[in-house]
C-alpha cells in the first residue's frame, strides 16, 4: 500500500508517519520501481501500535522502548510495567495540576455575572490586580511584588 492508503488505513497523518520514519520507529519501506513506498502489514501493525501508545499519552522515546519489547519477546516485562507505572504518576500528577487549576478559574468565574461591561467586570479586574502582583480570586495567597 502507498503511503496515503497506510494514513487512511491508521488515521495518522502522512508527516507524522514520514517523522516516524526519519525518527526511526518505523522502518522505511521498500521503494517500487517508481520511487513510491511500498508499505506492507509490518508497517500497518507498527503504526497502529505507535498510535496506540499516542492515543495513551505516552510519549515517542516510550513508544521507542516498548517497541524494543516487540522486538523481543522473551525479555523481562519487569521494565515495561516499570515504565507504565512512571507514565501513569505523570498522568496522576497532570490531573492534579488540572484539578487545581480547575479550582483557579471557578473561583475566577464567580467574579462576574453576564450583564456587565467590560469595564464592570469582575473577572477582568481579578486578572488586572494580578497583572500588578496583588492577591486575586484565582491565587489569593500570591504575595504582593514591592
Amino acid at each position: 500500500m502507498r503511503i496515503g492508503e497506510l494514513s487512511e488505513a491508521t488515521g495518522v497523518d502522512v508527516e507524522t508517519i514520514r517523522y516516524y520514519e526519519r525518527s526511526g520507529l518505523l522502518q522505511e519501506p521498500e521503494r517500487r520501481a517508481n520511487g513510491y513506498r511500498a508499505y506492507g502489514p509490518v508497517h500497518l501493525e507498527r503504526l497502529s501500535f505507535i498510535r496506540h501508545c499516542r492515543a495513551l499519552d505516552m510519549p515517542l522515546a516510550d513508544v521507542q522502548r516498548l517497541l524494543g519489547f516487540v522486538e523481543r519477546p522473551q525479555a523481562d516485562c519487569g521494565d515495561i510495567n516499570q515504565l507504565i507505572d512512571e507514565h501513569l504518576a505523570r498522568v496522576r500528577a497532570r490531573l492534579k495540576s488540572m484539578q487545581a487549576l480547575e479550582k483557579q478559574l471557578t473561583a475566577l468565574r464567580t467574579h462576574c455575572e453576564a450583564g456587565h461591561t467590560a469595564a464592570e467586570c469582575g473577572i477582568l479586574h481579578e486578572l488586572v490586580a494580578a497583572a500588578h502582583g496583588e492577591a486575586c480570586a484565582c491565587h489569593p495567597g500570591a504575595a504582593p511584588k514591592t
